[in-house]
């Protein structure tokens, strides 16, 4: 019946899948925090890269739906920038 018939996923959307149950993602790790960061402003910043390049380090899946994560470095350019962040936060907080 076709009706009854799910979607068939893309090719895309099952390695994400596949990824995202075997590992913690940067994304998971980062999730009580995800919505509130201009991730753009961060990808830039700290990288000098583009939005969608921190998107797919963050989900653990490159543009060609190839796993991918972030190196040694690149962690710590990211926990570097987010304590940066998080800095600038509190010296804002602190002048309220």
């Amino acid at each position: 019946n076709e009706l009854t018939k799910k979607p068939q996923m893309g090719c895309y959307k099952k390695n994400l899948m596949k990824t995202s149950q075997k590992k913690e993602t940067m994304q998971r790790l980062m999730w009580d925090i995800i919505v509130d960061i201009k991730w753009t402003n961060i990808s830039t910043k700290y990288f000098g890269k583009s939005r969608s390049w921190l998107s797919q380090k963050m989900n653990g899946i490159d543009g060609n739906g190839s796993e991918t994560k972030f190196s040694d470095e690149e962690k710590k350019i990211l926990k570097e920038g987010l304590e940066d962040l998080a800095k600038r936060i509190r010296v804002c907080a602190n002048k309220i």
